[in-house]
């Protein structure tokens, strides 16, 4: 596997992403087609578009849902965690200066960088984006949703 970095950190569900959406979005594509061109039996394929554009939207939502939210709990315990054993202070002062985004951002960097990268997004407002941009040794983090 590369070494994780800025450029390459979004991970791709590869059933999901390259076959289940576009399966669904080829039936999808048939069925809306059918809408058009066929005379007789446009409520059944009415109906199944519908049916379709609900399957692959449930699908997607609960997907990212159930998983997000348990990631989003794992990583913030594990940044409060390695922020006292470094610090040997809580996170949990600082995290009401920090939103949600910026907190999962800091993720990504090193322990030696911690402090002081979440002092600089509390003082520059940093988005979430401009965190990842400030770290100079990037902690890859290859067990995400």
């Amino acid at each position: 596997m590369a070494e994780q970095n800025y450029k390459n950190h979004i991970r791709w569900y590869v059933p999901h992403h390259f076959v289940f959406y576009p399966l669904m979005l080829a039936l999808f594509s048939v069925a809306v087609t059918q809408v058009i061109l066929q005379e007789h039996g446009k409520l059944i394929w009415i109906f199944l578009s519908v049916l379709v554009a609900i399957i692959t939207w449930v699908a997607f939502m609960l997907r990212q849902h159930y998983a997000l939210t348990l990631q989003n709990r794992i990583v913030l315990l594990e940044l409060r965690y390695r922020f006292f054993a470094t610090t040997g202070e809580r996170l949990e002062m600082y995290e009401g200066m920090l939103s949600e985004g910026q907190l999962f951002a800091l993720r990504f960097a090193q322990d030696d960088e911690l402090l002081d990268l979440i002092r600089k997004a509390i003082n520059e407002e940093l988005s979430p984006d401009a965190i990842k941009r400030s770290i100079q040794n990037w902690k890859a983090d290859n067990n995400r949703v």
